[in-house]
């Protein structure tokens, strides 16, 4: 069978609907806090991540730090809030802009924090199942940035957007392109595996310069379009004292200000990483130590141990 776009859109137009309308919006805004959920399509993959996370932190003990570990969880901890607090059904039902706040936090909040709290022993026994292995590929950031742009501006194209609304099963697949993919763009930059030799702190924040340039522009066509893309909020953005295409630019205004927010402050780090990278480098390099090896150790963090190794004093070069 031949797929064309018009025979996929006939197939999701005859998906039943999810919501009811305005009834369903104001009952949500009359409630909103009594719409808790335990959604266990998308619940059961979080428990179970949490699951192994802690039997691989148990074995590594001190070896896991416990800010990882806090990391980690507190990633979980955003994916719960926002599948199963009422940002889900105001998000699904009634604003668009809810279910924007919705995506930020499954697609860029938790990854981040999620990456932040795995390391290359935690990651070890998927590791040596070969297809993981071989998936690895994913991570590098000639690949992830193109997969997350892709999936992101996919997602929001009117038909599958709707499709989305519609059954549960298309969002649920959305969510997990959203994570999956935000995974791999946060795992180009914060490594937990090792990446290419080229792409160093410099090279990270260009990178993320991209992700910002895709926001951007996804963001001005919310803004500027003057026209509400999504039918599904026509009679629902209402209820709560929006237009469609103010809640449309709100959309717009969550999406761009948390990824610039987030940005911002991963670019900081970086900037100060990269002036204590060179100062470190220079101290192990200036002590003897081969120029690769010295820029690699220092790029994993494992500058202060290669130097305590060869008896270099780095006190005063990192403020310890």
């Amino acid at each position: 069978m031949t797929w064309t776009l018009a025979g996929l859109t006939t197939f999701l137009e005859v998906i039943p609907a999810h919501a009811s309308g305005g009834t369903a919006a104001e009952d949500l805004r009359a409630s909103p806090f009594s719409h808790w959920s335990l959604p266990p399509l998308q619940l059961a993959p979080i428990l179970l991540g949490g699951i192994l996370y802690g039997l691989r932190a148990r074995h590594l003990g001190r070896r896991l730090p416990p800010w990882r570990m806090l990391s980690f969880y507190g990633g979980l901890g955003v994916m719960i809030v926002a599948v199963c607090s009422p940002i889900d059904p105001i998000g699904e039902e009634a604003l668009f802009s809810v279910h924007m706040l919705q995506h930020v936090l499954i697609g860029d909040i938790a990854p981040l924090l999620i990456v932040l709290g795995v390391t290359g022993p935690v990651l070890r026994p998927a590791l040596a199942i070969g297809w993981v292995q071989r998936l690895r590929v994913l991570a590098h950031p000639l690949v992830a940035l193109p997969l997350w742009a892709l999936s992101f501006c996919v997602w929001h194209l009117r038909v599958l957007y709707e499709a989305s609304l519609s059954n549960e099963y298309v969002h649920f697949l959305e969510h997990l392109s959203f994570f999956t993919f935000g995974l791999l763009l946060w795992a180009a930059v914060i490594e937990p595996l090792p990446g290419p030799e080229w792409f160093g702190t410099g090279a990270k924040i260009l990178y993320l310069g991209a992700v910002r340039m895709v926001l951007l522009v996804v963001g001005n066509i919310f803004w500027f379009s003057g026209t509400a893309f999504y039918p599904a909020y026509a009679d629902t953005a209402p209820v709560f004292g929006q237009t469609p295409l103010q809640d449309q630019i709100n959309a717009g205004t969550i999406m761009v200000v948390e990824g610039t927010g987030v940005m911002i402050i991963v670019v900081i780090v970086l900037f100060f990483r990269m002036a204590r990278e060179g100062e470190v480098r220079q101290a192990l390099i200036d002590g003897g130590v081969d120029p690769m090896s010295a820029r690699r150790a220092v790029r994993y963090g494992r500058g202060e141990e290669l130097a305590a190794r060869h008896g270099i004093r780095l006190g005063q070069v990192v403020g310890a």
